[in-house]
């Protein structure tokens, strides 16, 4: 029986009827699924002899004799059968009627011999006559083109069929198992294989290991490749506990590991992060005969270098020599990396141009690992040389080389040069990404930079960036700031040209601009532009306009533009109202300081501790000019 087991990889006929059976027993129809299991009474395989009875139009073998007939008629090519079955439709519909799952089984097992004629059938059937085949139809159709090496087809129907069976995964086994049981289908044992990878390959990585292990339950043995397959698969969603079952389950059934067995559960163990168990798997590794190769070496370095053992992985990259594995681009991308995170980017860099010296020609990871270490340590100049040598070596910078390089600049505060090295990478006519021009506008304007980052935006070919509404109102707020009124209005006339609404912080920014500026008129015209818009004036706004009144020392223009935002737009600045309480307190005229305070309680106003204050002055320093005017008369 062992020997039975070893040569064909399954289990000797009679344990699997005993298996098929113990299957039947376990009432698998009672799962819902979009496509129903094959079971004993709806195979319909055996020909009911009470067809005989019924009439040829109305018999379902006269049906199944007409298209098989047609299907494998040597005469015509399947395409002219196909255009012959969609004639007999026409001319016998009524027959066609009585066409149902069990007549495209009995169809598809005539069509054995022709797999092309199979197929083309099971496809007219779904397409011309828009019937669903059920699971029992998938699974013959299946058989028959793996058991003709039609290996591409058939993976895509057993993946059609997993999707139509996403609740009920064992469905899609059992039917598959179930065909086999029917003496007239062909099959390959590597179908169930191909089941494995059909579930991986629709991340469905559960779904393939219950199959495995139904498959081991019912003595078939899988093979290597498909093993490694589900292996890696589960490996990618750390099932780690998986896959020491699945390597226990190849002792059992006698599959043997290959390299790649190996290196799958080495990478395993790394990501566990267990390096003594990893010594212990590369020994048992070592006694089943596997030398370990460069994959196995680079897994390991890997590992060491991401978990900051730098001695372990510079050790392992020197036995690796010794072995005679030369270490290649992997090997040096982990060390260079875990010396770099460690902060010893110089050693990084001394590997790096040996590596070099010895023909490997490094990629742009590798480079961007290095500029980023670089940069990391603040070391600008290197990293931008290492740049010059990256493109010199037709590399060319993606958008993590140009990030990372622009951060270091930004971390120093250096944000010209940082503009410089864009402007240096535009002569290159290598592509900036979009969000780096946001990140250099932005900082160039909290600097107060706002004309080095116009500078950089008018640099730019059309058509490759679009300024967005935020980065407007941050280059206007940040011209405004710097008293450049006219920048600020063009940037904001530029935004209602492309249909852009400036906000209430643009409107604010400018105005007050124009209002530091004395250009008082100006300022008014956007002020009523912004509330045509359908903005409304803040406090802020109002201060600016009193502001500016008052630095002209023209006090009626001042109390207006107090009176107007209090009673249009309910603004009552105390700020404001204050300014217009210490002018007439520094005249000294009571007369008018007590008249203002009256006029202003009535619109509204509410004077503050800073409005008794000013009070207090302007009466004291009334009372003083009194004593004045008394001692010089």
């Amino acid at each position: 029986m062992n020997q039975f087991k070893r040569s064909t990889g399954l289990i000797p006929p009679t344990i699997i009827t005993i298996g098929i059976f113990c299957s039947k027993a376990n009432h698998f129809c009672s799962c819902s699924s979009s496509l129903q299991p094959i079971t004993e009474d709806s195979s319909g395989l055996n020909l009911n002899p009470l067809y005989n009875l019924l009439p040829n139009t109305k018999n379902p073998s006269q049906l199944v004799n007409l298209i098989s007939s047609t299907l494998l008629n040597p005469n015509n090519r399947n395409a002219d059968n196909i255009i012959s079955l969609q004639e007999h439709k026409q001319n016998h519909s009524q027959l066609f009627d009585h066409l149902g799952v069990n007549e495209i089984s009995r169809i598809l097992l005539r069509c054995q011999s022709n797999s092309h004629a199979a197929l083309s059938f099971f496809n007219w059937v779904k397409s011309y006559l828009c019937l669903t085949p059920n699971a029992q139809n998938y699974c013959v159709l299946i058989h028959i083109l793996v058991w003709h090496k039609n290996f591409k087809e058939a993976m895509h129907l057993l993946s059609e069929l997993i999707s139509l069976n996403q609740d009920s995964s064992f469905i899609v086994f059992k039917s598959l198992l179930m065909s086999t049981d029917n003496d007239d289908c062909n099959w390959d044992p590597v179908v169930f294989d191909m089941l494995i990878k059909a579930y991986l390959k629709k991340d469905k990585v559960k779904e393939g290991f219950k199959a495995f292990r139904k498959m081991i339950k019912l003595g078939f043995s899988p093979s290597i490749i498909a093993v490694n397959y589900l292996l890696n698969g589960l490996c990618k969603m750390n099932y780690g506990d998986k896959c020491w079952e699945v390597f226990d389950e190849m002792g059992n059934t006698g599959v043997h590991p290959n390299p790649c067995t190996f290196n799958i559960l080495t990478h395993v163990l790394c990501k566990e992060g267990n390096v003594d168990k990893v010594n212990e798997f590369l020994e048992k590794m070592e006694e089943e005969g596997f030398e370990p190769d460069i994959v196995t070496y680079n897994m390991l370095v890997d590992s060491y270098c991401k978990r900051g053992r730098l001695k372990d992985g510079i050790h392992l990259y020197k036995i690796m020599y010794i072995r005679g594995l030369i270490p290649d681009l992997i090997t040096h991308t982990s060390l260079i990396n875990g010396l770099c995170k460690g902060g010893n980017v110089k050693e990084a860099h001394k590997l790096f141009h040996g590596m070099v010296d010895r023909g490997i020609k490094p990629d742009h990871v590798l480079y961007n690992t290095l500029i980023c270490g670089y940069c990391k340590e603040g070391l600008m100049r290197e990293a931008r040389l290492l740049l010059h040598d990256m493109i010199g070596n037709g590399i060319s910078p993606d958008n993590f080389t140009c990030s990372k390089l622009v951060e270091g600049y930004s971390r120093q505060q250096r944000m010209l040069s940082a503009v410089n090295l864009i402007v240096e990478l535009q002569r290159f006519k290598i592509t900036v990404p979009s969000e780096i021009y946001d990140h250099l506008v932005t900082g160039l304007c909290k600097e107060n930079k706002p004309f080095a980052a116009k500078s950089l935006l008018d640099r730019i070919p059309q058509g490759c960036y679009q300024i967005s509404e935020e980065l407007y109102e941050k280059l206007i707020c940040s011209f405004s700031e710097c008293n450049d009124a006219d920048q600020a209005l063009h940037l904001k006339n530029e935004m209602i040209s492309k249909n852009e609404k400036p906000g209430l912080v643009i409107y604010r920014a400018i105005i007050s601009c124009l209002c530091r500026l004395r250009r008082l008129s100006e300022a008014e015209s956007v002020m009523k532009e912004m509330i045509h818009s359908g903005l409304l004036p803040d406090s802020e706004i109002c201060r600016s306009f009193i502001t500016a009144h008052c630095k002209e020392q023209n006090f009626d223009a001042a109390k207006a533009s107090v009176c107007i935002f209090a009673s249009e737009f309910r603004i009552f600045d105390s700020a404001s109202y204050n300014s217009l309480i210490e002018i007439l307190s520094e005249e000294g005229d009571m007369a008018k300081l007590v008249s203002l305070q009256e006029e202003m309680m009535k619109i509204g106003y509410k004077p503050t501790r800073l409005t008794w204050k000013h009070m207090f002055s302007g009466l004291s320093r009334a009372t003083g000019l009194q004593q004045n005017d008394a001692m010089v008369r």
